[in-house]
């Protein structure tokens, strides 16, 4: 069944290569789809297209589909080429004609893009509260090993004290700022295109407000034209701040990689997030933290993937555009597994509380030395030649006593504030609101 379907034999082999992996994709969308129809059709309802008797039955027909799809039942049956033409076909079986009639003043470029927005928004709040509960765990092993020294590098040369406190902090307010850009993509996504049909509008007299505000969206997308503009332009967005993300997770990764080594022996992961090898008795990989690195790394070229995607397309709706789901789906699952292994990494993660007692530190203290001789009134360029000049002679000796006290450093961590930032940046999403808006609908 094709919703555009007339007289033409279709050809099969074309079907099987325009249909692609949309029935699967879809299956993703169709709880978001039928949500979208339920708005459409109350505010058809509201002027005059559908009576109240069929917008009763169809309401009821829809919440079952509904359910059906939140159970992981629906399906999309064999030779029916999308989510839109599988659930109108499933209330034409039920209600006869009244199932013909949800479609008016819609375009399944509409359609999908509004199923599309609904499915975006609900994902970024799972990713939402992946990077919620890994900041957590992250200021939480701040505290508490805000006093045990960390070396510091640079061009992976020891350079400068440093501390755990700093190092899982750091992680914690990266992820701040990649909640600032979430929101901002949150915001972009949260605008109903529903209305918009083909692109053009539509001459029938819908209520664009109605269904904006049943679907809880903070705004529509006014533009009938830029509505549509807008599909890959939102998931383009979007997948930057996922991007963000993944950087933050594929860092991460990679230091809890290198530190794990014997080489550096900074932390040590517990057994069940390491594997051994088949021919070396003694190898604890940190594969968990590989792979893991490995797939954010795949996360942050998504948005050239999308961009390559859209970047020579004009105004109007293309084929080009179904491409999108295939590799932006899937990446909220991807980025959100990731999230929950790091978070249970970082939580169980045991830390070295001994790696100054080593030798091969000392040099790291130059520069609190320097800082020393400059505080009792020499010139910082004196001291610091002093210093380099007993380094070379072999006769520093270094005094382990770390003092720093302004904001961010190791004896101010300023976590209080990183917490309060990210605070700020959270009141931003209205969660509360659309899951209020989608219950009403749905009859919750």
């Amino acid at each position: 069944m094709k919703l555009w379907e007339k007289s033409t034999k279709i050809d099969h082999e074309i079907e099987r290569f325009t249909v692609g992996k949309d029935p699967e994709m879809d299956l993703f969308l169709a709880k978001y789809d039928v949500l979208g129809s339920m708005a459409h059709i109350t505010m058809l309802e509201s002027i005059g297209l559908l009576t109240k008797e069929e917008l009763t039955k169809l309401l009821i027909e829809l919440k079952k589909i509904y359910q059906s799809a939140e159970n992981g039942k629906f399906v999309i049956e064999e030779g029916i080429e999308d989510v839109h033409s599988q659930v109108e076909l499933i209330l034409t079986r039920t209600l006869g004609d009244t199932g013909k009639k949800i479609h008016s003043g819609r375009s399944r470029n509409d359609q999908v893009l509004l199923d599309l927005k609904l499915f975006t928004r609900s994902a970024i709040q799972e990713v939402y509260d992946g990077v919620g509960e890994l900041f957590d765990v992250l200021l939480d092993q701040s505290e508490k090993y805000k006093s045990i020294l960390l070396p510091g590098y640079t061009h992976l040369q020891i350079a400068m004290p440093s501390s755990f406190g700093l190092w899982f902090g750091a992680y914690a307010e990266s992820l701040a700022d990649d909640l600032q850009l979430l929101l901002s993509a949150f915001k972009v996504c949260n605008r109903n295109p529903l209305g918009s049909a083909a692109g053009y509008g539509s001459s029938f007299p819908l209520n664009r407000q109605m269904t904006t505000d049943l679907l809880g969206f903070d705004s529509m997308n006014y533009n009938v034209v830029y509505a549509q503009m807008g599909r890959g332009k939102m998931e383009k967005t979007v997948a930057f701040a996922l991007a963000s993300i993944a950087g933050t997770i594929a860092k991460l990764s990679f230091d809890s990689c290198m530190f794990t080594s014997q080489n550096f022996g900074f932390i040590k992961l517990p057994a069940p997030f390491t594997t051994g090898s088949s021919i070396m008795p003694h190898k604890k990989n940190p594969d968990v933290f590989e792979l893991t690195r490995a797939k954010c790394n795949k996360i942050q070229n998504l948005p050239q993937q999308i961009s390559g995607i859209i970047s020579n397309l004009p105004s109007g709706y293309f084929r080009d555009l179904q491409i999108i789901k295939e590799v932006f789906i899937p990446s909220f699952g991807e980025l959100i597994d990731c999230l929950k292994m790091t978070t249970a990494m970082m939580s169980q993660i045991e830390v070295n509380t001994h790696l100054f007692d080593d030798d091969k530190y000392d040099l790291i203290f130059s520069v609190e030395e320097v800082n020393r001789r400059t505080l009792s009134g020499t010139p910082f360029r004196d001291a610091y030649k002093q210093v380099g000049l007993e380094i070379e002679a072999g006769n520093f000796h270094p005094d382990k006593a770390v003092n720093h006290t302004h904001e961010g450093s190791i004896g101010n961590l300023c976590n209080d504030k990183i917490r309060a930032y990210k605070n700020e940046i959270c009141t931003g999403f209205n969660f509360e609101r659309i899951k209020q808006a989608e219950n009403n609908l749905i009859g919750r």
